[in-house]
């Protein structure tokens, strides 16, 4: 049994992020609403968790999800994480925050009262940011919630936006900007040499611990 059937054949909205794990690019939040009447379309596409797909196939199932299906994306570029981060202290709230902003449009749109994410913190704060606006939904939150093929879109899309973005970054800056967060560190001095320290914080998550050695070894050289 797949973590599919306990919303099989209802109106949901899944959401799913991308890029919290790397440390260059930004942090995309995906919303999508599917209804039964479109499942089998997801499924005919193959619609999946985007873990499991190639990145040139991410971007090919996300072209034909926009056009099926209704959808919210929230991209926090790294200077707006930077920013969101030294004021909320925290990834699962600024997650939270982020989750909310894409529902909270989603909503404008979708008539729906069921929303399924991956487990990732305290519920609360994506309701209780839902609520200042008027919004009441029902959120389900639990483990391999890309099981779920709302959640699986969600992913698709989300991976497919931070993909495009991080690839503009890396044409910005002239330097191929990896994904992950391995084998990021030469990358990382290249754009310091490149444009100065200052210009890391336009291109990568600043907390993450290669910032103090990709610094660090900058400011001794």
């Amino acid at each position: 049994m797949t973590a599919t059937t306990s919303a099989d054949n209802r109106s949901r909205i899944g959401i799913d992020e991308s890029g919290k794990g790397d440390y260059f690019g930004p942090l995309v939040i995906a919303a999508v609403h599917v209804t039964s009447d479109i499942e089998p379309d997801l499924k005919l596409m193959e619609v999946r968790d985007s873990k499991k797909v190639s990145d040139g196939r991410v971007l090919e199932i996300a072209r034909d999800l926009r056009q099926v299906c209704k959808h919210s994306i929230v991209a926090i570029g790294p200077q707006r994480y930077n920013e969101l981060y030294a004021k909320i202290g925290n990834l699962n709230r600024l997650l939270a925050w982020g989750h909310a902003r894409a529902l909270e449009n989603l909503l404008e749109r979708a008539d729906c009262n069921l929303a399924i994410s991956d487990q990732f913190g305290d519920e609360r704060y994506i309701l209780n940011a839902l609520l200042e606006k008027g919004k009441r939904i029902q959120l389900v939150q639990r483990t391999k919630a890309e099981d779920d093929l709302a959640v699986a879109a969600a992913s698709i899309l989300a991976r497919a936006e931070f993909l495009l973005r991080l690839k503009r970054l890396s044409e910005e800056v002239g330097t191929a900007l990896p994904k992950g967060a391995s084998n990021v560190e030469l990358a990382a001095r290249m754009v310091v040499k490149k444009h100065g320290k200052d210009r890391l914080g336009t291109v990568a998550k600043l907390h993450f611990k290669t910032t103090k050695s990709v610094l660090g070894k900058t400011e001794e050289a």
